[in-house]
């Protein structure tokens, strides 16, 4: 399975669509098509799942009990602030207007690989963040557990 890495700068337009960058844009339709999940956990940046990837995801989901709260709370979030969408012939995907309303971010966006979907965050709040917020012991501790 192709994987997301790294990050690019892009752009929101006045009509809420992303210009998703060349670098994300010709992965995504070489190996999953044009048709994207646009969503959100929490309202702060955008989360871009290729629609296989989503599909997944939900595959995964539908096993578990409709009684899971971990689950419903996902859903939840995931539904309230997403939609379905497709990158056009210029690569831009549509932003939900919910999504957009709550997230508030700039026109200067990045646009970052988190393995299997995109995040699409404020470029210089996502600058402050990392320059703030240590990586520290227990952090590399925790990954290291993952990693195994």
């Amino acid at each position: 399975m192709d994987r997301f890495r790294g990050s690019a700068p892009a752009r929101l337009d006045e009509k809420g669509r992303l210009k998703v960058p060349n670098l994300f844009r010709q992965q995504i339709e070489e190996a999953f098509g044009r048709d994207l999940f646009v969503t959100s956990l929490h309202g702060r940046n955008f989360l871009l799942y290729p629609m296989p990837i989503w599909r997944a995801l939900e595959e995964k989901l539908a096993q578990q009990p409709a009684i899971h709260r971990a689950k419903t709370k996902f859903l939840e979030r995931v539904n309230f602030y997403g939609q379905d969408s497709i990158l056009d012939g210029q690569g831009r995907v549509l932003v939900p207007q919910i999504l957009r309303d709550a997230a508030k971010l700039p026109p200067d966006v990045v646009v970052t690989g988190n393995i299997d979907h995109l995040v699409v965050s404020d470029r210089s709040g996502l600058a402050k963040k990392l320059a703030t917020e240590d990586f520290g012991p227990e952090d590399y501790d925790e990954l290291s557990k993952l990693l195994l």
